[in-house]
């Protein structure tokens, strides 16, 4: 018998380098679960719900270049949808398997039907539906193809009935192409913005995720016109190590500094960054932008001058172009504030807290003290974004993710699912909110099916902590924000494998030491302050007022008591109003 398209397509996902796909198996993608199973190249990651396979499979594509996941007709599709979303958004390359009902069936209602182009095309740089054994070749390759160029998802929709039909080979290309163009602004270009940087003096650095290959280029441009670097949580983990030149994040989840510098200086130098919080950029000082995606220029701040370009090859050829700057003053003024603010930090870590109400940046801060300099971590968003990004530090070989584009819930422990199994030789960490944890609580047995070793750090503050802080600094009382959770890890434990609550701060320590130490699984169920807030790096007044409203509103509501609790545990924060 011969090869059928299935068979071809897992031939095809092999040579693109695929080593895993995510998925729940039945109904239309059984005949693409058989031929992963006779080739035995690929592993198939039985997850429990579509969009932890997503989600796992995002992970795996940002840290090594392709990953594959897949979602049968339907239900299957849609759960698919958030973490195609996360994605997309995120420009990592993902191909999706989004298998559908037989094709006489299509646009008859049929059982479990859906419109694959229209569900998946907002989600997607690429999303075509296979029709005839002719088209799956050049689809299955384009697809592909799309997916690495242009840094996205790449949808493959295919019918059941197409899958198992007699493969035809294409005359058409079938292997991929990577092709590494150096892409640079025209020498006009570099000498305008040149001339730019020549003429003024107090200049200020903000580097994004697309400055993360050009970290020591950075340092050579901070360096020979005396500029503080500052960075986007993406952005972190390659520009912060051996940088003398950083002063931080600025943002929802930065400090002081990085705000500081950017609006006291007369020039920002925007580069690979695509910073969504436009409130938090200057505007009344001079910007300039370099990014390779021409269309994000200037979206995000007025630019006097938007150059397309590769970070490295820009500042390598921009160079010899500088006057190199002599005035420290500006420097070393902000160098000196971001000290003051790191210094303050400390302030944070050295509050323990206590029973059941341990800070969380203290937790924050052990697990970046005893974690592996090779380490993984994931954070899921909400507060744990937030002490992950002020309490992690980049070393030049850790690295980071998150929702942080999508900005989803329920993040973390999938991600560090596809994390652990493409590089199972590094520690990885999953830092999960209760909230997080809880919306995907089943992918637990996923974790311990494949006998992942996780460390999952559940930061338990029995809240939606982000949320009740944004509902307070508008001067909304928080409602139905409070959770009731399980015992997670009794959880852990039911599921099959270690789960150890952590109830005081003396006890952290060691139950991290244990976490590193244990050759398996574990969760670590850490009972957190609720009642710790994550102040921006820049706060309005609007903001104090709107506290001052909701803590009001609190007290003639009769809870004194949380009030109290939200005042003490946070009079840290209060004396930097």
């Amino acid at each position: 018998m011969g090869k059928i398209v299935a068979e071809q397509l897992v031939e095809m996902l092999v040579e693109a380098g695929v080593k895993r796909v995510y998925a729940v198996t039945g109904d239309s993608l059984n005949y693409f679960n058989e031929a992963i199973r006779k080739d035995g190249r690929i592993k198939w990651i039985h997850v429990r719900h579509e969009e932890v396979g997503a989600y796992a499979a995002a992970a795996e594509a940002e840290l090594d270049g392709i990953a594959c996941c897949a979602g049968s007709c339907g239900p299957g599709h849609v759960h698919l949808i958030n973490g195609l979303y996360d994605a997309q958004k995120s420009h990592v390359p993902l191909i999706a398997i989004a298998s559908t009902i037989n094709t006489p069936q299509m646009g008859m209602g049929y059982f479990q039907e859906t419109n694959t182009i229209k569900l998946f095309d907002d989600c997607s740089c690429y999303n075509q539906l296979i029709s005839t054994a002719e088209q799956a070749p050049r689809i299955i390759q384009t697809a592909i193809q799309h997916a690495i160029s242009l840094k996205g998802v790449a949808v493959i929709g295919l019918p059941g009935d197409v899958s198992e039909l007699p493969a035809v080979e294409t005359n058409t290309s079938t292997q991929l192409f990577h092709p590494k163009p150096v892409i640079r602004p025209s020498d006009t270009e570099l000498q305008a913005l040149a001339s730019i940087i020549n003429e003024h003096q107090r200049i200020t650095i903000f580097c994004g995720i697309g400055a993360a290959e050009a970290a020591a280029e950075v340092r050579d441009l901070a360096r020979h016109i005396l500029a503080p670097v500052g960075y986007s949580f993406r952005g972190k983990m390659s520009i912060q190590p051996d940088n003398p030149f950083e002063i931080g994040m600025t943002g929802l989840l930065g400090q002081p500094a990085a705000y500081q510098a950017m609006h006291d200086s007369d020039l920002v130098i925007l580069l690979g960054t695509d910073f969504p919080y436009d409130p938090f950029m200057p505007t009344e000082n001079t910007i300039v932008q370099i990014d390779t995606a021409s269309e994000r220029l200037g979206r995000r701040a007025k630019l006097k001058l938007g150059l397309c370009g590769d970070i490295k090859a820009t500042i390598q050829a921009l160079l010899p172009l500088l006057n190199a700057k002599e005035d420290l003053s500006f420097l070393d003024s902000q160098l000196e504030f971001y000290a003051k603010v790191r210094e303050k930090m400390t302030i944070y870590i050295e509050d323990f807290g206590k029973e059941d109400l341990i800070q969380p940046e203290f937790l924050a801060h052990e697990i970046n003290k005893q974690a592996s300099d090779q380490a993984i971590f994931t954070v899921d968003t909400g507060m744990t974004c937030v002490w992950g990004a002020r309490f992690i530090d980049g070393t030049g070989q850790r690295k980071m993710l998150g929702s942080f584009n999508h900005g989803s819930m329920a993040n973390a422990m999938p991600m560090a699912i596809g994390a652990a199994l493409a590089h199972p030789e590094k520690e990885v960490w999953a830092l999960c909110g209760d909230g997080g944890l809880s919306m995907l609580l089943g992918d637990l047995a996923t974790v311990k099916q494949y006998d992942i070793p996780l460390k999952i750090i559940v930061f338990n503050n029995r809240a939606l902590g982000m949320v009740k802080l944004e509902m307070e600094v508008v001067g909304l009382p928080d409602n139905e924000t409070d959770m009731h959770n399980p015992d997670f890890a009794l959880v852990a434990e039911a599921m099959g494998f270690r789960g150890i609550n952590v109830h005081k701060p003396e006890q952290v320590p060691a139950a991290i030491r244990a976490a590193i130490n244990h050759p398996g699984p574990i969760l670590l169920n850490v009972f957190t302050n609720p009642n710790a807030l994550a102040m921006p790096s820049k706060i309005e007044f609007k903001q104090v007022v709107g506290m001052a409203k909701s803590m009001t509103r609190l007290m003639l509501g009769g809870k004194m008591e949380e009030v109290f609790d939200t005042i003490k545990s946070n009079y840290k924060h209060l004396k930097e109003l």
